[in-house]
């Protein structure tokens, strides 16, 4: 799994979300959290659990499991719900399309 970060963008190669950098919004903006703005730092951390998705059988035992919280209450949320909006297809391929 592997997050590719630039100044605009941030992709993942097992998922088809991505953040974007939206100068007019003054942050980011992921696209499994539509119209939530974020730092930079916090839209990494969207794209980490997005890319996670794709690991098999995620549950409370699994051993990423304490990382997956973690970085879920970075973007306010619980782990089984920021999963389970991870997993979502992207509503919009370009996130700032939602001005």
């Amino acid at each position: 799994m592997t997050l590719t970060i630039n100044d605009t963008t941030i992709t993942s190669d097992h998922s088809a979300h991505a953040a974007r950098h939206s100068p007019d919004r003054n942050g980011w903006e992921a696209s499994w959290l539509p119209g939530q703005i974020l730092d930079r730092n916090t839209a990494i951390t969207a794209m980490t659990l997005a890319d996670i998705v794709a690991e098999p059988d995620l549950h409370e035992g699994h051993r990423l499991w304490p990382h997956i919280q973690s970085w879920a209450e970075e973007v306010g949320l619980t782990a089984p719900d920021a999963l389970s909006r991870a997993c979502q297809p992207p509503e919009r391929a370009d996130p700032e399309a939602a001005g």
